[in-house]
């Protein structure tokens, strides 16, 4: 007996797939079996003497011989031809008798269904495979990509949430998924997309200030668009964003040296043509001063053009300062013993303010490459200005570490910054402090330009950060010195 299973609808040639007690199976001129014959609409095909069929071309005669099959029956399902049975005659060498054959009739229309949903079955296989394969290739896509990726549903449920959103939010996969759009991100954030959910297309949100569960802010830009099936309609909402947090620090520090840079040569020019006429003020009025002592009103408005010009000369001598191109001379320093020394040159000024200072300094903190009078030139106007922020008293703590770089944190109980103003504090001239209260500068606006500069010059790194009446904290970095090594 043998089994022959036809091909797909655009091919109707049946091929020989099982066979039992043939002894030839290759080479075999099966095109007899497609053809119409009216044999095969009855019921079945016979041969009676499969060696001698006078009817049938050269190559079928072979075939018939070879196989020695008596009966080939068709397996229909659903009016087609999807396979032959073949048989031969009993084990005794009898024809089968109608009964027989009826029931192999009956038989093969099972047998065809049967064929049918086997092909059914890898076909859908095949296409789950395909589909596994699209899918995986589609989330490699979204997994490879260097922005941020998120799917929510019509009920805004995440349905998505790629890998770099979670190294950008902090927050794993697996909490986000299924939850509530309001309970994963911050309330500013979720009142935005609500807003422009409400009109059609696409929305963008620039520069938007996103706070992490960390407690910590990245700026991104937001797109958010509408999800979309083949059909166009509308299943959920995409929401992509882009994380440029470090590329708008690099920005702001760009603009920083830009407006530093401009500064720095107006200053150049101005300080040295300003010095000379305040000398000027300053001697004639210290002369009248000494001429007019018996005038107590007239020696009051002396002494206090006197102390005006010495103001303007510290202005002046700021600018500078600021304005020095000339590279200073770099050595081995020790930053702990600069802050040490700092602090003890403020000792005074701290207790008459009432200020207490904690410091935590590492021990063995490396040597860093640089000028130890701008450094403390650096933390003076830092510790000043923190003493300044607590006119009431307060904490100052300062601590060093060491890590990929040197490390200091400069933090206090003070005022704080306003949010508004922390971009600006590094801005020349730029101050807060118009209206000093007692045991405070006026300020010049030239310290933490002029500590920023110095930082720069040391190839270092500062940053602020700052809540108001909770205090401010510095952070600042300076890379380890390179020492030559000998080979």
């Amino acid at each position: 007996m043998a089994i022959f299973l036809a091909g797909p609808e655009s091919d109707s040639r049946l091929t020989l797939a099982k066979s039992f007690g043939i002894q030839q199976t290759g080479g075999l001129d099966l095109s007899f079996l497609s053809l119409p014959r009216p044999e095969t609409a009855e019921g079945h095909l016979f041969f009676e003497n499969t060696h001698n069929v006078p009817r049938e071309t050269t190559g079928a005669q072979d075939a018939i011989a070879k196989l020695d099959l008596n009966y080939y029956i068709p397996c229909r399902a659903q009016k087609s031809t999807v396979a032959l049975l073949g048989l031969g005659k009993t084990i005794e060498g009898d024809f089968l008798s109608s009964e027989d054959v009826e029931l192999l009739e009956t038989l093969a229309g099972y047998v065809a269904i049967a064929i049918q949903n086997a092909r059914l079955y890898a076909s859908l296989e095949q296409k789950i495979a395909q589909y596994e394969r699209l899918k995986d290739f589609n989330e490699n896509i979204v997994e490879s990509i260097n922005v941020c990726v998120l799917a929510i549903d019509l009920e805004d449920r995440i349905e998505s949430w790629n890998s770099q959103m979670e190294v950008m939010y902090a927050l794993p996969r697996w909490q986000a998924l299924t939850r509530p759009l309001g309970e994963i991100f911050p309330q500013d954030f979720v009142q935005e997309f609500y807003r422009l959910r409400q009109s059609p297309g696409i929305h963008n949100l620039y520069k938007f200030r996103l706070a992490t569960p960390t407690g910590e802010v990245r700026i991104v830009n937001v797109a958010i668009a509408p999800l979309v099936t083949k059909k166009f309609s509308v299943v959920g909402r995409l929401i992509i964003m882009d994380d440029i947090t470090e590329r708008v620090e690099l920005e702001t520090q760009l603009s920083q040296a830009d407006k530093l840079s401009s500064i720095g040569l107006l200053a150049a020019g101005v300080a040295h043509e300003v010095n000379t006429p305040l000398a000027v003020i300053s001697s004639y009025a210290q002369m009248l001063s000494k001429q007019l002592q018996g005038d107590e009103q007239k020696s009051g408005l002396l002494d206090k053009i006197t102390r005006q010009t010495f103001r303007a000369s510290e202005i002046v001598n700021n600018l500078l300062n600021f304005s020095r191109t000339n590279a200073a001379e770099f050595t081995e320093v020790d930053l702990n013993r600069i802050i040490t020394d700092t602090l003890n040159l403020l000792e005074h000024q701290f207790k008459t303010t009432r200020v207490l200072v904690h410091d935590d300094l590492a021990e063995h903190l490396p040597m860093i490459q640089g000028n130890a009078g701008r450094l403390q030139q650096v933390f003076l106007n830092l510790f000043l200005n923190a003493k300044d922020a607590m006119p009431s008293g307060g904490t100052l703590k300062v601590s060093t570490a060491n890590g990929d770089g040197v490390r200091v944190v400069i933090s206090d109980t003070g005022t704080g910054i306003a949010q508004e103003h922390i971009q600006r504090i590094y801005d020349p001239f730029f101050t807060t402090k118009t209206s000093p209260q007692d045991g405070q500068r006026h300020g010049t606006g030239l310290g933490l330009s002029v500590t920023y500069g110095i930082i720069q010059e040391h190839a270092g790194k500062i940053r602020v950060e700052s809540t108001p009446d909770s205090g401010t904290t510095f952070y600042l970095e300076f890379p380890l010195m390179r020492k030559a090594v000998n080979v």
